[in-house]
């Protein structure tokens, strides 16, 4: 979140990002051509079936009749913005094998190559050919490799490129055995709407389908999902089965499970079905104007206040102050302020302390830094008689040592302290403390792609620096709203990368969130989707607000795709979240600055 006009900081941490993955590449060495024996594994190399077989990212990627360098047609795929036109296909291997991948190629700065390999990843590349030339690489598979990614791509901001004849020559992989029934089902929280689901996976499936009472009602990737729309104090029975090619195993063994009572969601929050979160410029000024906690609207159901702030990056010393009357005229005095938070307490709204924010960077770095940020977060939910904390860690607050490659085992100092530091403030308070999180994009959904500083270094080590924070803190986290503005394109689970400022942004970001997803694609490391009562959509409240600024019948698009499967657009949803919170923007002041467009057209759809 910016006190003044929007960063420009997104934008510039993929550009980044992509020079340092551009500078981890390189040549590798032609090989000898395989054997005979070895087979044509590429499917539809030719491109004589168009795309078939090839998923290109952006929607980069197109036959065309001309140029080509046998047959009929070839590949042609543009670079557009942060897209390098990556044409993929999944090819099955055997492990412990020997390939050879070739293509011929036309254009500047074409890469071919191969990733999951289980061993050492390839690729090659020519800096220009302006007519048909041949790259050749090979490599060994892993001794439990039983797939491998192969793909072409072009590069940022150069014209299109062409390819054509790609082959994989080597031993054919085994076919596809109906894998096992899981195992395992057990229940994880369960709320009034909701129950949580997680089981032991089954060898060689690549996804799982989850029943609810012999229906089947959910599809994902890893080893766990949250089954939401349930009734209150209702009994259910699940089941779930593996699928892959050959077909979908057996279902599991069943586990039934009883609903909550209701009334808020089991959280303990006692937040309404469906939330709207503001931030309120509490301790600044800026082009919005000051807004009095008094006068903030009955429609906001969260205040987070804007913003505490540390004595230094490194102290962990939180400070809140409200805003000077020499910056703003208008403020109220401390005991008015205390006594409108009170107010709206009772009115069942929420106030938290938001820490952070673009100029508040915290490294709790240190143990002395993480109990100190522990004290001093305390000292102000108590002095203002606050419901909560909100972490709106941005810039260079959280990022990860190099080596630290598990979300689910973090070593990173800064991110093991906070992590303590929050579940220590829970404990203190408990269950009715309400935790919420408002991070960038860059630090959450971009770890579908990267994740730090990557297996060879290079890449930005912010990439996914929160999915550590967020993971360790599931069962304590009330809301997480990332925010879908000043942000670069992004890739979804389609793998299209998705812009922001429309319903389709939205609607791939949030998914997202709550499909769950394999960080840096790797399959072994999931991040579980979050239940859907944990989700709210995080948007700027005006055109002066921030980037990305989505219209109101966009935002109503986004809506109705995510919670009713309506208004998709290209994008599919995997799963209908009718559960979804809500939605959070920044910020109450510009959203009062223009004339409470934002809040009024929430509580039109959510009534």
């Amino acid at each position: 979140m910016e006190r003044t006009g929007p960063p420009a900081r997104m934008t510039s941490l993929v550009a980044a990002l992509s020079a340092a993955l551009l500078a981890a590449g390189g040549l590798a060495a032609s090989a000898p051509t395989a054997a005979a024996a070895d087979a044509e594994l590429a499917s539809n190399g030719t491109f004589e079936a168009g795309l078939s077989g090839w998923t290109c990212s952006g929607g980069s990627g197109v036959a065309v009749s001309t140029p080509v360098h046998g047959g009929t047609s070839a590949l042609k795929a543009t670079p557009a913005g942060s897209d390098n036109a990556k044409c993929a296909q999944s090819v099955k291997v055997k492990p412990g094998s020997t390939y050879t991948l070739s293509a011929w190629v036309q254009g500047s700065y074409v890469y071919l190559g191969a990733s999951g390999t289980g061993t050492t990843d390839v690729s090659t590349w020519t800096q220009s050919a302006p007519g048909w030339q041949k790259l050749t690489t090979t490599f060994t598979t892993g001794p439990s490799t039983t797939s491998v990614s192969i793909y072409t791509h072009g590069w940022y901001g150069t014209p299109a490129y062409y390819a054509d004849d790609v082959s994989l020559l080597g031993p054919g992989g085994d076919p596809v055995v109906l894998p096992a029934a899981p195992t395992g089902l057990k229940t994880g929280s369960v709320t009034s709407s909701s129950v949580a689901l997680s089981w032991t996976g089954s060898s060689g499936a690549t996804g799982y389908n989850v029943y609810q009472g012999g229906t089947k009602v959910q599809s994902v990737t890893g080893t766990s999902a949250t089954v939401t729309g349930l009734s209150a104090s209702t009994a259910y029975s699940f089941q779930v089965s593996a699928v892959n090619e050959a077909g979908e195993s057996a279902k599991s063994a069943a586990v039934s499970v009883t609903t909550g009572k209701g009334g808020d969601g089991g959280t303990g929050t006692q937040l309404p079905a469906h939330a709207l979160v503001g931030y309120l410029h509490a301790s600044f000024a800026n082009g919005s104007g000051y807004t009095r906690m008094a006068d903030v609207p009955d429609s906001w159901d969260v205040i987070d206040l804007a913003f505490g702030e540390p004595t230094s990056v490194t102290s962990g010393d939180i400070r809140f102050k409200l805003c000077p009357v020499t910056e703003c005229p208008n403020v109220e005095s401390e005991a008015e302020f205390k006594a409108a938070i009170k107010a709206k307490q009772a009115a069942g709204k929420k106030v938290l302390i938001s820490i952070g924010g673009q100029n508040g960077q915290v490294q709790l770095a240190t143990t002395a830094a993480r109990d100190m940020f522990v004290s001093s977060v305390s000292k102000i939910i108590d002095e203002y008689g606050l419901d909560g904390l909100d972490i709106d860690f941005e810039g260079h607050s959280l990022s990860l040592n190099t080596g630290d490659t598990d979300f689910r085992n973090p070593t990173t100092p800064v991110i093991v302290n906070l992590i303590s530091a929050v579940k220590t403030l829970k404990a203190k308070y408990g269950e009715k403390f309400v935790l919420t999180m408002a991070p960038e994009t860059f630090f959450v959904q971009l770890g579908y792609q990267y994740y730090g500083s990557g297996p060879w270094g290079g890449q930005d080590p912010r990439a996914g620096a929160y999915l550590p924070v967020i993971h360790a803190l599931r069962d304590d986290l009330t809301l997480l709203h990332v925010q879908d503005y000043n942000s670069g394109s992004i890739m979804g689970l389609d793998n299209q990368y998705h812009s922001m400022g429309g319903a389709d942004f939205h609607i791939a970001m949030t998914d997202m969130l709550m499909a769950g997803f394999p960080v840096a694609g790797d399959q072994t490391k999931v991040f579980p989707g979050l239940r859907p009562d944990q989700v709210a959509i995080g948007l700027p409240a005006s055109t002066q607000a921030g980037n990305g600024h989505t219209s109101p019948a966009e935002v109503t698009k986004a809506l109705n795709c995510l919670t009713k499967k309506t208004d998709c657009g290209s994008y599919a949803t995997h799963g209908t979240w009718s559960g979804l919170r809500g939605l959070m923007t920044w910020s109450v002041n510009w959203d009062r600055f223009n004339n409470w467009e934002f809040s009024k057209n929430f509580d039109a759809y959510f009534g």
